[in-house]
């Protein structure tokens, strides 16, 4: 199913569809809406446009188009001998994003980013990553385009993933674990605690704080804003055309969720399908229960990294200054979830479930002794909720076309599988204290309404 007839010229925009808009972005200072001249510091004009944009479809540029080319459109791929591991009379269907050049969904919103910047006559961008798909996927746009790009990776991925960081180091990038002594806001958390793991709220803030010191350099985010959930849609509307030529519709559409980018992505186009022409699909968003914004967190404004650098955004989140327990799970380590896949969950368009990472792993290994592809530990949990949907459909003897993103494959993550068939892998209670005390630093929050057990 690699056929470049599937190729998408065109990324789609949920915001056309939505039965209301999301609440506007606010500046971090003075929480006033946020004005296109308050963001050009950090992104380029034709990002910034996109944000905002409500047009339904938004031409990809030629020369984007021909970077994708080499990767996509990636398989549409039906799981049958899971299906038969399973004994089930669902249909399971999987998106390989694994198929891009660094194994994971990241370089759909990478490239388009470094051209965006390219164009304009940037020379340096400035990022976080968590597990380092996101900088591995910056990395390679930058070497493409000619654009020098440094990276902060969250301290606790930097030690557990070294491959990860070779990777952005071939492609020419600069990778510094984080919080580090190079940036103010890293000196602040490490004051605070030496050994601090990290998390994406603060690799950001120190990728913001470089941004916003020098004019030839922009900042470049990888999931949570809209214009990087408009460029992942090419996942879904290639999908739709791949669904078609099998001869099929799910009843179901499932990713995992950090900032909620590649669930947007292949999500979208079908909730878009859903909104206009009243279809039923359901959509499932899944998170790790020990980072459950969307399942535990508040639905508010809140700041995007720790040091209040960033916008003021509505979302569902765990506070700015919380420190999620260092999972194996590193790209879905993060406190906030996209506006966008916040307000449809809001408005009862998306629903959310979050696991355990050892029951992940357990359907990472189940799906690799059948289909014999070792998934990324954030794809795991996209596994993890299509098997209980296929054995709920055996259970309750009905057919269920179930289709999940299959968002990188694991082969740069084999340490946390060394971890977990060596019996060294824990479960993390939700950290509720934490969450209580991150949450009371959020200024629109009716403190009396934090959300506990």
């Amino acid at each position: 199913m690699s056929d470049k007839k599937f190729l998408s010229k065109e990324w789609y925009n949920i915001m056309a569809d939505l039965p209301e808009p999301p609440a506007p972005a606010l500046h971090p200072l003075n929480h006033t809406p946020l004005t296109p001249n308050d963001l050009a510091a950090l992104f380029p004009m034709a990002c910034i446009e996109q944000e905002v944009s409500t047009e339904r479809y938004i031409p990809i540029p030629e020369e984007v188009q021909e970077i994708y080319a080499l990767w996509r459109p990636t398989p549409l791929r039906r799981a049958r001998r899971l299906e038969k591991a399973l004994d089930t009379p669902a249909h399971i269907y999987y998106k390989y994003e694994g198929a891009s050049p660094v194994g994971s969904h990241k370089p759909n919103t990478a490239v388009p980013q470094a051209y965006y910047n390219k164009i304009e006559g940037i020379n340096r961008l400035t990022t976080e990553t968590g597990a380092g798909q996101w900088g591995s996927a910056l990395a390679m746009a930058g070497a493409f385009l000619d654009i020098d790009v440094q990276v902060y990776m969250v301290k606790a991925s930097y030690d557990l993933k070294p491959g990860r960081r070779l990777v952005m180091q071939s492609f020419g990038a600069r990778c510094t674990p984080s919080p580090s002594n190079e940036t103010a806001s890293g000196r602040a958390i490490l004051a605070q605690d030496p050994d601090s793991p990290g998390s994406l709220g603060i690799a950001i803030s120190e990728a913001v704080e470089l941004a916003m010191q020098d004019p030839e350099t922009k900042y470049s985010l990888g999931s949570v804003l809209n214009h990087v959930l408009i460029h992942q849609s090419v996942i879904g509307e290639e999908a739709l055309q791949q669904m078609e030529e099998h001869g099929a519709y799910p009843d179901v559409v499932i990713g995992c969720v950090g900032g909620g980018s590649n669930f947007g992505g292949i999500a979208f186009p079908f909730l878009g399908e859903r909104l206009r022409e009243n279809k039923q699909t359901r959509f499932v968003a899944v998170e790790p229960a020990a980072c459950p914004k969307i399942t535990k967190g508040a639905y508010t404004y809140d700041y995007g990294d720790t040091a209040k650098l960033t916008p003021m955004m509505k979302m569902h989140t765990l506070g700015h200054s919380f420190v999620p327990p260092a999972i194996h799970a590193g790209g879905l380590r993060y406190h906030g979830m996209a506006p966008l896949v916040s307000l449809a969950t809001e408005l009862g368009l998306v629903e959310a479930r979050a696991y355990p990472q050892l029951s992940c792993f357990d359907a990472a290994l189940q799906f690799t002794r059948t289909e014999g592809i070792i998934p990324a530990p954030e794809t795991s949990h996209a596994i993890r909720a299509a098997i209980d949907e296929a054995l709920d459909a055996k259970e309750k003897g009905e057919e269920r076309v179930i289709l999940f993103n299959f968002s990188g494959h694991g082969f740069l993550d084999l340490t946390s599988y060394q971890a977990y068939l060596g019996g060294e892998l824990q479960n993390y209670d939700y950290p509720e204290s934490k969450v209580a005390e991150a949450l009371r630093d959020l200024p629109f929050l009716d403190k009396a309404a934090i959300p506990v057990g």
